[in-house]
C-alpha cells in the first residue's frame, strides 16, 4: 500500500544487491518529475532540497555535469538528470529544483581532488520535486533489463504508486564518481586532441 506523506526525517530503504546492482527495498522515497515521467530515490540519500540557483560552469566537465554550486562553504557538482539520461539538457522552469544526494566515495578507496574518500553530495536537477511516499514489498517490482527509457543499471526497481508505475533509482550507479570521473576526464582528453589538431592546421596554414 503506498502512504503519501510529507518531508521529515528520513527513514532508510536499505537496498538489497544483485550481483552488485542495488535492488529496492521497502522505504521511504522522494518522488519527483523529470521529462513527463515519475521517479523516485530513497529517502535517506537526499540531505537537502532547494530551487534552481545560478551554477558556477566548470570547463572541460561531461556535458551532463552542468556546473558547481557553493553549499555552506562546500562546493557540490551539480548533475542535469535529463543529460544523464541521454535526454538534452533540461529546460528550466518555475518548479526546476536541486535534489542534494549523499553518494557513496570511490569504491576502490581511493580519493577525490577534495582529499576524501568517503561519502559526498552532488546535486540533481529536476523538473519538479513531487512528494514522499512509503513503500511496502507488495509495491515494488524488479528492475526491468530494458524498455524503461534509460540504463537498466540505473534502475532498481519500478513501483506501483498511484494506479502507475515509478521508476527507482540506484543513485549509487546514477551518480557513480567512478564513471562521472572517467567520463570527465574522456571529455578533457576529446577537447585537448581538438584544440591539438586546431593548432596543427593553423601552422600548417601558416607555413604554406
Amino acid at each position: 500500500m503506498t502512504e503519501q506523506s510529507t518531508v521529515t526525517a528520513p527513514v532508510r530503504a536499505a537496498a538489497a544487491t544483485d550481483g552488485g546492482r542495488g535492488i529496492a527495498q521497502p522505504g521511504r522515497y522522494l518522488t519527483f518529475m523529470l521529462g513527463g515521467e515519475v521517479y523516485a530515490l530513497g529517502l535517506l540519500d537526499i540531505t537537502e532540497i532547494m530551487e534552481y540557483r545560478p551554477l558556477t560552469v566548470v570547463p572541460m566537465m561531461p556535458t551532463f555535469i552542468r556546473g558547481v554550486i557553493n553549499l555552506r562553504g562546500r562546493v557540490v557538482p551539480v548533475v542535469d538528470m535529463a543529460a544523464r539520461f541521454g535526454r538534452g539538457t533540461t529546460t528550466l522552469a518555475r518548479r526546476t529544483s536541486i535534489v542534494i544526494v549523499e553518494t557513496a566515495g570511490y569504491q576502490d578507496g581511493s580519493q577525490d581532488e577534495s582529499g576524501s574518500g568517503g561519502s559526498r553530495g552532488i546535486g540533481i536537477i529536476v523538473d519538479a520535486v513531487n512528494k514522499v511516499i512509503h513503500l511496502g514489498a507488495e509495491d515494488i517490482e524488479p528492475p526491468p533489463s530494458f524498455g524503461a527509457g534509460i540504463r537498466a543499471d540505473f534502475i532498481s526497481g519500478m513501483a506501483k504508486c498511484d494506479g502507475a508505475f515509478t521508476i527507482v533509482l540506484d543513485a549509487s550507479r546514477v551518480l557513480s564518481l567512478e564513471e562521472m570521473s572517467a567520463l570527465g576526464a574522456a571529455a578533457m582528453d576529446g577537447r585537448r586532441g581538438e584544440s591539438s589538431r586546431l593548432q596543427t592546421a593553423d601552422d600548417a596554414h601558416l607555413d604554406s
